[in-house]
């Protein structure tokens, strides 16, 4: 696991799973642009990195819009001038609620995040990695991109999509030298899950989480870290010949047939 001389960029960097996976980068020696329409967030996430030794730059960005994609893109390019780890992270929850329910503002936004802004990373990170003869893409998918969960309609939606596009993108790239995958988290202790605990019983979110765990084949919700560690596996020359694939880290849930039901999480 050895990522000297290499750059990577993560979106959904000032938190979670993304701040673990740059930190991570940056361990094994990569440098590191952090972005998160979160400036303060992505400033602090590169603060740890500096802190430690590492080199890390920060990016403020929403990726819906295309024009800041293509922004965060050129500053990483400014900063280190090549692209070799694209871990294109940033995704909301949404509402907890049925689809007769579910309201289409929410509905649209879930999916400008989880689905436009993983196109629009692909968009405009693959030329890059095409001209330079290479690199390494993992998109965040979820458990909620292989079953359904009850209640999380637009979420669920965009998880699906999240492994569309990873499978075309890395039929299309391969020849290029570049592979795509997509990491699947289940549930997963971060400010995601406690919300969508709160949403599902204000009164009481820790028995909604002591059920849910409970529920787990492992008995404990994954942690940023592990997550973070199948990415860098997947970014990393051990999976030299490894694409197009959805990578479960889920406590077990699909194992036993999405036991987990009316909650998903990335």
């Amino acid at each position: 696991m050895d990522f000297s001389g290499k750059v990577a960029l993560v979106t959904g960097g000032g938190n979670g799973i993304g701040r673990a996976a740059s930190v991570g980068f940056a361990r094994y020696g990569a440098k590191v642009v952090v972005v998160d329409r979160d400036g303060a967030a992505a400033e602090a996430t590169a603060g740890i990195i500096r802190q430690n030794g590492g080199d890390a730059t920060a990016v403020t960005a929403d990726v819906t819009k295309s024009a800041e994609v293509k922004a965060y893109v050129q500053a990483a390019l400014d900063q280190y001038g090549r692209i070799d780890c694209f871990f294109n992270n940033a995704g909301i929850e949404g509402k907890v609620a049925p689809i007769a329910e579910y309201d289409e503002a929410v509905f649209d936004a879930v999916l400008g995040v989880n689905v436009k802004g993983v196109f629009l990373g692909l968009r405009h990170v693959l030329p890059e990695m095409i001209r330079q003869g290479g690199g390494s893409v993992v998109n965040t998918a979820s458990v909620a991109g292989l079953v359904g969960t009850p209640g999380m309609p637009a979420y669920v939606a965009s998880k699906h999509a999240v492994i569309g596009l990873t499978k075309t993108a890395a039929g299309e790239v391969a020849r290029q030298g570049i592979r795509v995958n997509a990491v699947c988290p289940g549930p997963v202790d971060t400010r995601m899950i406690h919300s969508l605990e709160q949403q599902l019983s204000p009164g009481d979110p820790a028995a909604v989480e002591k059920r849910y765990q409970a529920a787990l084949p492992t008995g404990r919700y994954s942690t940023v870290e592990e997550i973070a560690n199948m990415v860098l596996f997947l970014c990393s020359d051990l999976a030299s010949n490894t694409t197009g694939g959805q990578f479960v880290v889920d406590s077990g849930r699909t194992a036993t047939g999405g036991a987990v039901t009316s909650l998903a999480t990335r």
